[in-house]
């Protein structure tokens, strides 16, 4: 029977994603205008908050932004916000924007010396713990300073690539031939247990890898997404953010190491998978192989990228630029050393994250319900009117709490911007300040020092606007740790997890959602207490 152009529209809407998710998607659209009317725009705006998130929670069905971009539009097309709001926060979040925009696609450049780095501590190394030690604090270092993601895809093709290698062996395959990695059939009866023991062992390194992006990603202000964003409403470079977070963060990198060992060594939760020798032998003849083959001219570009790592570093401590600016010049020279002259070779370096900025700018819509709708303002108040070091327990919480469920970068935005507005109202509230938001852009300027704008205001107040700050530095923290800390939880909080989760890597060494969860759960527990721990006591 013939298809009518009324099914080809229905298969052709959100593609592959199951029909029921279609169904929902539709439904949200249809019941957001009767709200709108019927309810108010309060009640329809905190609709479509939950309607928002259930897509972030669905991502393995369907990327949030067709699905969550249909509802923004909506949103802006019924007045709950407008064009010029989502572009203000928009230019607001200019640098976010430009990182993710260059800096990805610069360190995409750097993945020769990256691969290089994982590929000798898996065949140079001969104890798991060991290995799994510094596969995670590799994976912190590399993302305290590179996009998560990329380090995350460069320790996913290292495994991949081996993982082809052996059950090739096994299986008694060339390197030339068409072959199923996800079937073994093929693999020899005794290769079976072998195979068996490396799949886990994988599984390990690669969740030890991704937890590691998590533990680096927290400390600095281009770890992730988020940092920049907090540090921009902060005014804060890139040693003033390592410095305001560390109390937290060095705590938690800590406790993490620490779990890796512990449940390396008393194979807890699925951990301490050994590789076996004759595998480990195999896996050092290809790496020697593929060494050889490098030659003169590859060992010249790895020294390259090696350092162009260093300036990535020095020009991020000094802020000798915007992040963004920095990771252009990181493209300039990698291309233009390295060889990458045409425009085709270019091209794929900002696939990774030109999509992902699309997504972002689609939570500023979002945000920009919150801030018009005032949809934020009885959870801040109930929030806001706790005390002291319990206010901070709360921030760190609800942040985490929500991260784990949600995009953590769309949790940061609405609650530094929501928070920072109210603090504004803070400091209009103190007798001698005209403006609050005219106080509030000088004390988060990064160009001017807060003890020096403190110091221009009246002798009476200084005391009273330097305790204002100091929460607010406090909270900002907070919300920068809850996001990016108990967020392990689930592949949905963690954008390195949950790209982990969707690559081909996945499906061939056997993990799953559930399986990635189980694996998580030992850094859940321990990181988020050390974090909660260390944001109750430690802030001051």
């Amino acid at each position: 029977m013939p298809q009518t152009l009324t099914q080809a529209f229905s298969k052709n809407f959100l593609g592959s994603a199951p029909n029921w998710y279609k169904m929902a998607i539709v439904a949200f659209l249809i019941i957001n205008p009767i709200l709108m009317v019927t309810a108010g725009p309060f009640i329809a705006g905190w609709v479509l908050i939950g309607e928002f998130i259930f897509t972030l929670a669905m991502a393995l069905k369907c990327y949030p932004l067709p699905a969550g971009g249909l509802l923004a539009v909506e949103a802006i097309i019924m007045g709950m916000t407008s064009p010029a709001t989502v572009y203000h926060e928009a230019l607001t979040n200019f640098p976010v924007i430009l990182l993710l925009i260059f800096m990805v696609a610069g360190i995409y450049f750097m993945k020769d010396f990256l691969q290089y780095t994982f590929t000798r501590i898996l065949t140079r190394v001969q104890s798991k713990i060991l290995i799994s030690l510094l596969f995670c604090f590799a994976g912190a270092f590399l993302s305290a300073f590179l996009d998560a993601l990329t380090v995350t895809a460069v320790i996913i093709a290292v495994a991949f690539g081996f993982y082809n290698v052996y059950h090739r062996f096994a299986s008694g395959k060339n390197m030339t031939c068409t072959h199923d990695l996800c079937s073994d059939e093929t693999v020899k009866e005794q290769n079976r247990n072998d195979l068996m023991e490396f799949r886990a062992f994988l599984r390990n390194l690669m969740m030890h890898g991704a937890v590691g992006t998590a533990l680096g990603g927290v400390c600095t202000l281009v770890g992730e997404p988020q940092n920049l964003l907090i540090g921009a409403e902060m005014g804060w470079h890139f040693v003033p953010f390592f410095l305001n977070v560390a109390h937290v963060s060095m705590p938690v990198l800590l406790a993490g190491l620490l779990t890796c060992v512990v449940v390396e060594k008393f194979h807890l939760f699925g951990y301490g998978a050994q590789l076996p020798g004759n595998i480990r032998s195999h896996l050092l003849e290809t790496a020697i192989e593929m060494e050889s083959k490098r030659g003169v001219q590859g060992k010249a570009k790895l020294v390259v990228q090696a350092l162009v790592g260093i300036w990535l570093i020095v020009a991020l401590a000094l802020h000798l630029a915007e992040v963004g600016i920095i990771g252009l010049s990181v493209i300039v020279f990698l291309t233009a050393f390295n060889g990458f002259i045409d425009e085709h070779q270019l091209g794929p370096a900002f696939e990774e994250a030109l999509p992902f900025t699309a997504l972002l700018v689609v939570f500023f819509a979002i945000v920009g319900v919150i801030h018009d709708q005032h949809l934020f303002a009885p959870v801040m108040d109930f929030v806001l009117g706790l005390n002291g070091q319990v206010q901070l327990a709360a921030y760190y919480s609800a942040n985490g709490l929500l991260s784990m469920i949600s995009d953590n970068v769309f949790v940061a935005t609405v609650y530094i911007s929501e928070t920072k507005m109210h603090f504004e109202q803070v400091l209009a509230a103190i007798p001698g300040v005209p403006d609050g938001v005219a106080l509030m852009d000088r004390l988060t300027d990064p160009h001017m020092a807060r003890a020096d704008v403190i110091a221009s205001l009246p002798a009476d107040i200084q005391g009273k606007v330097t305790e204002v700050m100091t929460q607010l530095d406090h909270l900002a923290v907070a919300i920068n740790t809850g996001t990016n800390i108990p967020s392990v939880a689930t592949p949905n909080g963690q954008a390195a997890f949950l790209f982990l989760l969707t690559s081909a890597l996945a499906p061939v060494i056997r993990l799953s959602y559930g399986r990635m969860v189980v694996l998580a759960l030992p850094y859940t527990i321990t990181m988020s207490i050390t974090g909660l721990a260390a944001t109750y006591f430690f802030s001051w």
